[in-house]
């Protein structure tokens, strides 16, 4: 498969409160939204011990390698199943590439807050002993590299290739947006095809394969000039990586953009494509994706474009919108049944499974906050002018929300969160729905998941991850969340009382 990578601290709870017992252990922090989740949860993050990447993998077995060059590549990626069935991507650095397990760990969470339908996410990583492990969704469907490079039955069409520009395109204006600009080594063998053919960005190009290491592991002809003379990955060196990619996508080979720049410049474009596409091509669309990639591997890095520029510029190109990704890939379809509940879904599931955002705002407004009781203990001094204030802001979110005035109501909600002296999940799960009712999924699914990670066991938390999932497209991740939510709905009725 070539030279890349294929798939991709709340303290551990009491036995009698764990849930799912052994499969994982959450993480937890009041802080931050990476840390919420398990390793059984489609959008959650999670510390997985060594014994249970060990069993997911068969012992790191050489049979469940799908990165190139086997067990002599530096940092090596299995293919694995967890114990609640779940396949994973297990990359696996060389000892001690991050000496300081803390330093690991947290750059793992930042990543892993990352949530997106172009990203093979993030769900996990391991500093068990010497070993420094990072868990992703897996991707069956092999890489750009392995149908550009190395295709049997057929080559990716025009259509698809440009499907793929733009997805990865998205992926990077995504990872910008949200404070990850650098990209790590960008190439055709991270680009990766997920369980309906549709293209996504590997998450482990967001991580560097050490704490002091080389970003670049590709032949030099393909490194940007700039990290050359000084060693350095900035936006504008994942600019001209991405110009590369472009190449590839165009010529249907692993050209060198020196090479591919002197042809350009010569208006020798038409020898650069694909001839395996046989002509069927918009010279037009070539003619606009090339322009891209020229401007991308500018010498220098000012000249490149941002990464909103790649999505206004591929946007326009796109055609066959109602042409799946894995017919165009030439694969069959994994077709998956969704669960069925065991029990009729509760108010709150059933408004969720149908997406229902007016019936979700009154269940939240008849709920009031009876489920933030005991997650705030506050002594006489704290009750400051500060604290005053802050209960004000909640109370004029509070009126703002039952009223249906959402934007108000964030702004109010932000406010008391901002200030952190009181943390409510309840808080968190209105404002992640006034999101959802301002059209803003990513934004609604952060919240959902800092109302997990203040609450781990709250049903609701997960119910609201659900909806932000299924607005963002990732309907898998969706259904999975549902699942979980009625899971955790129904052991607290059969308990009969909160945590």
């Amino acid at each position: 498969m070539g030279c890349c990578e294929s798939w991709f601290s709340r303290k551990p709870r009491l036995e009698k409160d764990r849930w799912h017992h052994s499969q994982y252990r959450r993480s937890s922090s009041a802080k931050g939204a990476s840390s919420v989740g398990g390793g059984g949860g489609s959008s959650g993050f999670a510390e997985f011990t060594l014994a249970e990447l060990k069993a997911a993998t068969n012992n790191f077995s050489s049979d469940n390698i799908v990165s190139g060059s086997g067990e002599k590549a530096p940092n090596v990626v299995y293919e694995g199943r967890l114990q609640n069935g779940r396949w994973i991507a297990v990359k696996k650095f060389t000892k001690m590439a991050w000496p300081d397990p803390k330093q690991f760990a947290g750059e793992a969470k930042e990543v892993g807050k990352l949530r997106h339908k172009r990203l093979a996410n993030l769900i996990g990583y391991c500093c068990d002993e010497d070993e420094r492990l990072l868990v992703a969704e897996f991707m069956p469907n092999e890489t750009l590299a392995k149908h550009l490079f190395h295709w049997e039955n057929q080559t990716p069409e025009w259509a698809l290739r440009l499907r793929v520009a733009l997805y990865i395109a998205e992926a990077l204006d995504y990872c910008s947006n949200e404070g990850r600009p650098l990209y790590h080594d960008l190439n055709a063998y991270r680009v990766l095809f997920d369980e309906n053919g549709d293209p996504r960005l590997s998450c482990f190009g967001l991580m560097k394969n050490s704490r002091d290491g080389k970003s670049y592991s590709t032949n030099l002809a393909y490194t940007p000039p700039e990290y050359l003379r000084n060693g350095r990955v900035t936006p504008e060196s994942v600019a001209f990586s991405f110009g590369t990619v472009l190449l590839d996508l165009l010529s249907g080979k692993h050209i060198p953009p020196s090479h591919a720049l002197d042809m350009i410049r010569g208006k020798n474009i038409l020898l650069l494509m694909d001839s395996h596409l046989e002509g069927n091509f918009s010279t037009e669309e070539a003619t606009v994706v090339f322009g891209l990639a020229s401007q991308c591997l500018q010498y220098e890095p000012r000249e490149r474009p941002k990464t909103q520029d790649f999505v206004s510029t591929l946007a326009p190109l796109q055609n066959k919108h109602d042409v799946p990704s894995h017919v165009m890939l030439g694969i069959p379809k994994q077709e998956e049944t969704p669960p069925t509940p065991q029990h009729p879904l509760s108010p709150m599931g059933d408004a969720c499974s149908r997406m229902d955002l007016t019936a979700i705002h009154q269940i939240l407004v008849m709920t009031h906050y009876k489920d933030d009781e005991g997650t705030n203990e506050l002594s006489f001094q704290e009750w400051t002018q500060q604290m005053r204030d802050m209960l004000d802001a909640r109370k004029r979110g509070d009126l703002a929300f039952r009223d249906k005035d959402f934007k108000t109501a964030i702004d109010c909600y932000s406010q008391f969160i901002d200030v952190g002296t009181m943390i409510s999940p309840t808080v968190h799960a209105r404002r992640s729905l006034c999101y959802l009712m301002c059209d803003q999924p990513d934004a609604a699914l952060r919240d959902a998941m800092q109302a997990q990670c203040v609450y781990p066991d709250w049903s609701t938390a997960f119910y609201m991850q659900a909806v932000a999932l299924a607005k963002l497209d990732m309907h898998k991740d969706a259904a999975d969340m549902l699942k979980e939510a009625t899971v955790l709905e129904e052991k607290k009725q059969r308990v009969g009382k909160g945590p």
